[in-house]
């Protein structure tokens, strides 16, 4: 996903939406409105002197979303059931983030 908003690639597993009790539609909006956040907070961060930021964790009672950073420009996020398992899913986009970066290099 773009850091403004709009998804170039979705991938939802099956039962993904029921697992964090909401339709695709209202992850696909969730995910999006982070983009904003973690496009703020990433500034942020850089104009504070604590370097870049590489990733973020947004944690509810329905849900937990990770969304890693790919580029300047492009990230990827997972959305996690409370008990999934976050470490796998942090794993996961790091491999995922090795992948794409070159596709996405700017």
């Amino acid at each position: 996903m773009g850091t403004d908003g709009i998804a170039v690639e979705k991938l939802w597993q099956p039962g993904a939406a029921e697992a964090v009790n909401k339709s695709i539609a209202d992850l696909e909006v969730a995910v999006a409105e982070f983009a904003s956040l973690i496009k703020n907070a990433r500034r942020a961060s850089g104009e504070m002197g604590f370097g870049r930021l590489d990733e973020a964790t947004f944690s509810s009672e329905s849900g937990v979303f990770l969304l890693r950073f790919v580029s300047r420009d492009y990230f990827i996020a997972a959305v996690l059931a409370p008990n999934g398992s976050f470490g796998r899913a942090r794993y996961e986009l790091s491999r995922a983030e090795l992948l794409l970066k070159k596709e996405l290099a700017t």
